[in-house]
């Protein structure tokens, strides 16, 4: 073989070599490409299968019963909080498959604020909505505040083992000054007001002080009085002890007039709405939100315990 064919010969394998090595590396490539394009793919089903309320889209051409949990205390910072619930209420209100509303309450109570914020926006969206019912279902409890916001709906239906009422106000600290005096430790509170230091532990609470708190929960107390008869009207059967801050079961609620009847959401859907089928409006808090809050409001707990002014108002 000559020399002129041989080179010939090796550019040729050279070429398919090349030419070789190019189309592994283009399958390469495109098997890579397909992978990748696969997992963006699984990515955004998974983000919108977690994040997207299915059920409500898939539910939303037939009338459903709408279902709002308000869950343990109510707070700002709660799952129970007026923001949550809220945004809830006006989410289920606003569905055209809605037939009617069931506030399932489980809660001793909590903040007057947020109760009442919760009960004005049932009131103002009942109006705006007048052919959506809202009832209110009590599981285990339904006390103070929690109450505050039943009373907004159009019937309160209870277990007979339910404990509702609590229809009071309270505000609880403590107070250290005689252990001070034990241990000899002397308290130094500067305030810039007569008054400013008067919920310090450390401090003697004085007389007038006692008055002045008195009266503004003896105000709210009444305010919180004035809900529950507007909500409840003549089927309240008033008794001596009936905003005294007693509670009951839910036997003697309904005896009471504080609640109207036996009955549980499933059975209200079906029997009372004519819509079986359950839509879950409550709002979920986050959980990589949630951590973030208590992470940023640790420091602050902390420094308000060691005050002692971590107690609010409460119902």
């Amino acid at each position: 073989m000559s020399e002129q064919q041989n080179t010939n010969q090796w550019e040729r394998e050279l070429i398919e070599k090349m030419a070789l090595s190019s189309a592994k590396a283009e399958t390469s490539r495109r098997r890579w490409g397909y992978f990748f394009k696969i997992l963006i793919f699984v990515y955004l089903f998974s983000f919108l299968a977690l994040t997207l309320p299915w059920k409500k889209l898939l539910n939303q051409e037939s009338m459903h019963t709408a279902v709002i949990e308000i869950n343990g205390v109510i707070a700002s910072d709660t799952q129970a909080s007026a923001d949550n619930v809220i945004s809830s209420l006006r989410e289920a209100f606003e569905d055209e498959g809605t037939k009617g509303i069931v506030l399932r309450i489980n809660s001793p109570g909590g903040s007057p604020v947020q109760s009442a914020y919760i009960n004005d926006e049932i009131t103002r969206l009942k109006a705006k909505y007048p052919d959506i019912p809202v009832y209110a279902v009590v599981t285990d409890m339904c006390a103070s505040g929690g109450y505050y916001i039943a009373v907004a709906a159009d019937k309160i239906f209870v277990n007979e083992n339910s404990i509702v009422g609590s229809i009071g106000v309270l505000f609880n600290s403590f107070g250290a000054v005689d252990a001070m005096q034990k241990i000899g430790v002397e308290r130094r509170l500067i305030t810039a007001g007569s008054h400013k230091g008067m919920l310090d532990p450390f401090s003697p609470l004085k007389d007038e002080e006692r008055a002045h708190l008195k009266g503004m929960l003896t105000e709210l107390h009444e305010n919180f009085i004035n809900v529950v008869k507007k909500g409840r009207g003549k089927r309240l059967k008033e008794t001596e002890d009936m905003f005294s801050g007693l509670f009951w079961s839910g036997k003697q609620s309904i005896a009471l007039g504080l609640a109207d009847e036996i009955g549980t959401t499933s059975g209200i859907a079906r029997d009372i709405i004519k819509a079986k089928e359950l839509v879950d409006f409550t709002q979920h808090e986050d959980v990589i939100e949630k951590i973030a809050k208590k992470m940023g409001a640790s420091m602050g707990e902390m420094m308000l315990k060691a005050l002692g002014a971590d107690q609010p108002v409460k119902m």
